[in-house]
């Protein structure tokens, strides 16, 4: 079975389909229509909820409120938490200091898009003490509206989030709600199972071993974001999934002297904060990587595992010497990222062998590292090309160079020739160009809707010239910008 608390309603669930989004079964089991289907695939944020985890060393729990896409959220992945729908917001026939402001505002107009925007809103007000504008806007860079136009739902956030912040009846239920989330806080395996179909929830690295070597046929789900589109979009079953999100250990960032290590299924925004302080760049990527709800889903993991060649991480890692564990039952191995991709959709993994965690090297002071992402949107968009590039260059000599790239190949790579052309030459416009040229050896790039096989050429090799141009002038700050 899982328990959740729907707003503070225990749930205790048994026999679910393991396939059941929680926004289906918010809409179909529970007869709550608020929650609307906009896409079923995490673009629109018409289906945005807010989902309530313990958050704190022991004795001093909070409550952590983060935004997410109920259309790719599976109701397996709410065991231990607290889920909260645009239903539970008014209270005592008030209206909601973020409804309210979104009336006063006149931020609505067919209004269908409107409970995910005022859920945004929400979780930007519990989780953040008056947050700016561009806070506001990143909180709703994941919602989209066809009728009213931003500027007085922007107005709605300003009035609500960024000014004095009003307390609410979650704030005085937050000790209540702490306690009943101890209360129901897993402490052995659960399961969702349906019959035919089953999801298993372990809570060690040990048991998810275990349960993987006992079903190899089972499809891991993390954030979900990608592999919930097979049953939303495609119309597929899944039969057996394991749900890693209750695994802590694979959701620890540890740090060393040399290294980071992050668990496979760390969030996407619980890595912010560990790389943006080693890697600004990477830090910036990430604020382009979708919309805040799919970041507080996706785990860096599983941005990995799915093996798609436009991920944005993997070039990032591939050119820092990322590297990574893999566990099958008791035994892990440690290869490098690199070497994980092999064709399209074809890794290094083992049957029953998962990603454990990312070992990411700390930041060099002798090497200059630097990350590009090329989109049709500036905002929540699927790169074209990403690029990053990692050098050590001393007294003017290239000493050493990594250069990868997504979106070139098949997989994301390393420029192996345009590194060769680098390595043990001048840092100036003649070893450049050289480099810029050998890229032609490195890729052939494919042409698809997104972009052309010369433009994608044409743009790895202008953003290896950019890189060129910011390193001679490092006060120009045009990183991680670039869009078609």
């Amino acid at each position: 079975m899982i328990q959740f608390l729907l707003n503070q309603q225990l749930r205790t669930e048994h026999a679910l389909d393991p396939n059941l989004t929680v926004l289906e079964y918010l809409r179909e089991h529970l007869s709550k229509p608020g929650t609307k289907e906009g896409c079923a695939s995490g673009d629109c944020g018409a289906c945005t909820v807010v989902v309530g985890e313990l958050h704190g060393e022991e004795g001093q729990e909070r409550i952590r409120y983060r935004s997410l896409n109920s259309c790719l959220t599976f109701v397996s992945s709410l065991h231990g938490k607290q889920l909260i729908s645009v239903e539970d917001l008014k209270h005592q026939g008030r209206l909601h200091s973020v409804q309210q402001a979104m009336v006063d505002c006149h931020g609505s107009q067919c209004g269908f898009c409107t409970p995910g925007f005022v859920m945004s809103l929400f979780a930007l007000q519990k989780n953040s003490d008056a947050p700016d504008l561009h806070q506001a806007q990143e909180a709703l860079a994941g919602n989209l509206c066809r009728c009213t136009g931003y500027r007085p739902i922007l107005a709605a956030a300003e009035q609500s989030c960024c000014a004095t912040r009003q307390p609410d009846q979650f704030d005085s239920l937050e000790p209540q709600t702490i306690a009943r989330l101890k209360a129901i806080a897993p402490t052995a395996i659960g399961e969702l199972n349906s019959g035919e179909k089953r999801c298993l929830v372990p809570l060690t690295v040990a048991d998810l071993a275990d349960l993987y070597s006992a079903h190899p046929e089972a499809r891991l789900l993390a954030g979900g974001t990608d592999l919930a589109l097979e049953v939303t979009q495609f119309h597929r079953t899944l039969p057996v999934m394991i749900y890693v999100g209750n695994v802590a250990e694979m959701k620890r960032i540890e740090t060393f002297d040399d290294r980071l290590e992050i668990g496979a299924a760390t969030s996407l925004t619980d890595c912010y904060a560990a790389l943006a302080a080693e890697y600004p760049d990477f830090g910036a990527l990430l604020h382009r990587f979708a919309s805040l709800q799919i970041r507080n889903q996706g785990t860096l993991g599983g941005n990995i595992g799915n093996a798609s060649p436009i991920g944005d991480s993997p070039p990032l890692l591939i050119a820092l010497g990322a590297k990574i564990v893999l566990r099958k039952g008791q035994t892990t191995r440690t290869l490098l990222l690199q070497d994980y991709f092999i064709d399209y959709r074809i890794t290094a993994r083992e049957e029953s062998e998962f990603i454990e965690k990312i070992i990411v090297p700390r930041a060099d002071p002798a090497r200059s590292f630097r990350a590009y992402k090329v989109s049709k949107r500036l905002d929540d968009d699927i790169s074209a090309v990403c690029a990053a590039f990692d050098l050590h260059i001393d007294n003017g000599v290239i000493k050493d160079a990594r250069a990868a790239f997504g979106g070139m190949a098949a997989i994301p790579k390393r420029a192996k020739a345009c590194e060769a052309a680098l390595v043990g030459q001048p840092w100036n416009h003649a070893t450049l160009e050289a480099a810029c040229a050998a890229m032609a050896d490195d890729f052939t790039p494919l042409s698809d809707f997104r972009a052309s096989k010369e433009y994608r050429l044409l743009s790895a090799q202008n953003l290896l010239r950019k890189y060129f141009i910011e390193l001679q002038t490092p006060h120009i700050e045009t990183r991680v910008t670039a869009y078609v």
